[in-house]
């Protein structure tokens, strides 16, 4: 991606093609063809199989780390502790990983994308295998917390590999299939854990996601190509510490952070506290129902698998205020007393922010042309900050005053992403005014 793409511009300056020296008639040849790109493209070699490891990788990572969330009210009952108690659960998972995505980033860059990420999926299974022997609440929750900085080696590592391994055209594509993968995960995870949970309980249910993701980690090792544009880099916190710096100097970077963490902020808070509410009357839902609830996560793998087309069509921009606009219609649709609206409502919001995730996720990779598994693992950490606000804050907001308290919390935040993006399309324009005549205009 361009810096241009969220809010940036790149300007080309026409006159450098007038300073370069005439070439003499008799040294004029044809330009020999460039070599072709050895990357991974669609219908070429690797690509498919690249494809489905992430994509495993993208289920077994979400039924892990939300594994909990549609188990709270069960779990609140059997543990003790109000939604906000429970809630730590998923928290504590999300904040694991948001706190070490960085580290174990770095050593990503060092040892290798596939190393790392075969290494994180195997600690973060052998401890979803213990999960469901915790014996109180406090230990459930340090659990969560250990899972969740075990599985931090996996997707900024996965974005960095894709960003090098696959052809710029492709990236959005193959970044929106790995967040596909995500979206079944989350869903898989919670309807079965919802049936399985109705019968014989949450640990019941918890131990089953943690069989299905062993069987995903090792079909992703066996199916991952190795990667070949791969260079090792340096482990030392300095050099470190001036990637980050660099990163976080870059204002179309920041901005893309915050976007993806607001984003979560109003999923997080939404799919944590949902349960509760339709537990509770109006509704009275059965626990395999709400699990049920989370087929609208098709959706999300719908959008985010799509997210190139928005792209193409609306381009960066115009595909974060389409997803700002469809979250919070959703949000407000869930506010009616209606089972049909309130699921009509979480279609809009699952659509709208698996597209926002699947597009700024993808900038990230195309923006940073150095520590590119740094610079996602930022966006990682801020995106999963925002999940770890919105499951706290959403279920606080829930307890202290319903349902329409955490659509409020929701709402902030997507005004939250529409301001960023509005600042970002004004600076571009700025930049664009401020060019000199004979220079390429924006692209979007």
């Amino acid at each position: 991606m361009t810096p241009a793409d969220t809010g940036a511009s790149t300007v080309v300056d026409a006159a450098s093609a007038a300073s370069v020296p005439d070439v003499p008639e008799a040294a004029e040849s044809p330009e020999s063809p460039e070599p072709p790109d050895s990357r991974m493209a669609p219908g070429g070699p690797g690509y498919r199989r690249m494809s489905l490891a992430l994509f495993l990788a993208g289920v077994a990572t979400f039924a892990l780390l939300y594994s909990t969330q549609a188990l709270l009210p069960l779990i609140s009952g059997d543990l003790g502790g109000t939604a906000g108690d429970a809630s730590w659960t998923v928290a504590a998972a999300t904040g694991g990983l948001a706190v070490f995505v960085l580290p174990m980033s770095a050593l990503s860059e060092r040892f290798g994308r596939r190393t790392v990420m075969t290494a994180s999926l195997a600690v973060a299974v052998t401890v979803g295998l213990l999960v469901p022997f915790a014996p109180s609440l406090p230990v459930l929750v340090a659990l969560r917390a250990v899972q969740g900085a075990a599985l931090a080696g996996l997707p900024a590592s996965a974005t960095a590999y894709l960003a090098e391994e696959v052809t710029p055209r492709a990236l959005v594509t193959a970044i929106g299939l790995f967040v596909a993968g995500n979206s079944v995960g989350g869903m898989s995870g919670r309807i079965i854990t919802g049936w399985v949970a109705q019968e014989w309980g949450w640990r019941v249910a918890v131990g089953v996601i943690g069989l299905v993701a062993v069987g995903c980690a090792v079909a992703f090792r066996m199916l991952l190509p190795a990667p070949t544009h791969f260079t090792a880099g340096s482990l030392r916190p300095r050099v470190l510490a001036g990637t980050v710096r660099d990163h976080l100097a870059n204002p179309l970077l920041r901005r893309l952070y915050a976007i993806g963490a607001l984003f979560m902020t109003v999923f997080g808070g939404v799919y944590t506290v949902i349960g509760y509410r339709l537990s509770e009357a109006p509704f009275s839902l059965p626990q395999g129902l709400i699990g049920s609830i989370f087929l609208v996560y098709l959706v999300g793998t719908v959008s985010s698998a799509t997210a190139g087309r928005l792209v193409s069509r609306l381009g960066r921009r115009g595909t974060f205020y389409l997803g700002a606009g469809t979250t919070a219609a959703g949000l407000l649709l869930t506010l009616a007393p209606f089972l049909p609206l309130v699921l009509l409502g979480l279609v809009l919001i699952t659509a709208g922010f698996f597209a926002g995730h699947a597009v700024a996720s993808s900038a990230v990779g195309k923006t940073a042309q150095h520590g590119r598994a740094q610079a996602a693992a930022l966006y990682q950490s801020a995106y999963y900050v925002g999940s770890s606000a919105g499951s706290t804050v959403g279920a606080v907001a829930f307890h202290s005053g319903g349902w329409a308290s955490t659509v409020g919390v929701g709402l902030l935040a997507v005004l939250g992403v529409v301001a960023i993006t509005v600042a970002g399309t004004l600076a571009a324009r700025r930049r664009a005014d401020d060019a000199p005549v004979g220079t390429l205009g924006l692209s979007r």
